[in-house]
């Protein structure tokens, strides 16, 4: 007879088919992650559209009768949307370098000279008046001083253009993506629900499913959705009033409410703008009016939209956008709530899931 095998050999063995197998299955998965980490960022913005689009898809489909026909109709809505801004900031900016060159030419841009109190200002005093004074006497010879300075500006200036161009570009991608997410989103809302229920299990996981969903649309409504109000709010007054660059103008409002800055940084120097050119005339006191009302109109709307349809305090959705934009950006915005609202639906299951209270049993009584 052999003898057989002793109890630590057999745990030795099994622990190292064990440990073999995890780093097996370490290996597959970030080489999996690497391979689909350039489109991660893609993907990422299209599940994230596509889950915002959806309800929208759902009208449209009873309607056209097809899953195909909304989400294309949807995906050439959204795209015919956002190429019409971006075509009026470029004419403006298009306009805008021409009239820079036509001043150039002509020899039409003068700067005053500077006061000489100017020259007594603390610790930048002197500097300052110097360089102001050569700027107002010989223009052409200051900038070929600072012509490498400027150098190193412009190609910072337009390497950020080129990675707003190539944004743009991937988001367009993302809308199209976002539209075969749309057209299967039958099949992709039970996959999304049985990966939940394998990780939290079956009570849990259709529960995490539908939050995710509906913290992305909250995020979707109370920041972007509200940026966008208000861009178009305070934009159309811009338009109406003629102010040089509304478009330029009006998005820069839309990128400050995206991220979460007020929009009264632009619209109170448009304010003073005016009345400094047109004086307090009717015109300019009701603009002035509209204008700051509609810089404030965030402050009503996020309230009402941020946590609509999600079972989680709007200060925890809000928190979580400031913070996932502050350390991934604008694609945080909606990352950062959902993983916020989910890791609070977490935290308050383990907090209630507590053991019941154990009774004494009777025949343990005894009188005293």
């Amino acid at each position: 007879m052999q003898p057989t095998p002793l109890p630590d050999k057999v745990l030795s063995r099994g622990l190292l088919d064990v440990l073999i197998r995890a780093g097996l299955i370490a290996i597959l998965v970030i080489s999996c992650y690497q391979i689909f980490r350039p489109f991660l960022d893609l993907m990422l913005w299209s599940m994230i559209l596509a889950i915002t689009l959806y309800p929208l898809h759902g009208m449209l489909r009873v309607r056209l009768g097809s899953d195909a026909r909304a989400a294309s109709l949807i995906v050439l809505i959204a795209i015919t949307i956002l190429l019409i801004p971006v075509y009026l900031l470029g004419d403006s900016v298009a306009e805008s370098i021409q009239q820079t060159i036509a001043v150039v030419k002509n020899d039409a841009f003068h700067i005053p000279p500077p006061a000489d109190s100017v020259a007594t200002w603390p610790l930048v005093g002197e500097t300052l008046h110097g360089f102001w004074q050569q700027a107002a006497t010989d223009l052409t010879g200051l900038l070929q001083k600072v012509a490498p300075q400027l150098k190193g500006v412009s190609l910072t200036v337009l390497g950020k253009l080129a990675g707003v161009g190539i944004g743009f570009l991937m988001f367009i991608f993302a809308l199209v993506i976002a539209g075969i997410f749309m057209a299967y989103g039958a099949n992709g809302s039970h996959s999304a629900v049985q990966i939940a229920v394998r990780v939290s299990g079956p009570e849990r996981g259709p529960q995490i499913a539908e939050l995710c969903t509906a913290t992305i649309r909250a995020a979707a409504q109370g920041v972007v959705g509200i940026a966008f109000i208000q861009m178009l709010l305070v934009g159309g007054g811009f338009v109406v009033m003629g102010i040089p660059g509304a478009g330029l103008l009006a998005l820069a409002v839309l990128l400050l409410g995206i991220m979460q800055l007020p929009a009264t940084l632009i619209t109170i120097p448009v304010i003073a703008f005016v009345f400094a050119t047109e004086g307090a005339t009717a015109a300019s006191i009701a603009f002035a009016i509209y204008t700051f009302v509609a810089g404030m109109v965030d402050n009503v709307l996020k309230p009402l939209l941020l946590a609509r349809g999600v079972a989680v305090p709007m200060p925890v959705i809000l928190i979580g956008a400031l913070g996932g934009m502050v350390t991934s950006g604008i694609i945080g915005l909606f990352i950062g709530p959902v993983l916020l609202a989910v890791g609070y639906q977490l935290f308050w299951q383990w907090v209630d899931d507590q053991p019941e209270a154990t009774t004494p049993a009777a025949d343990d009584q005894q009188p005293t």
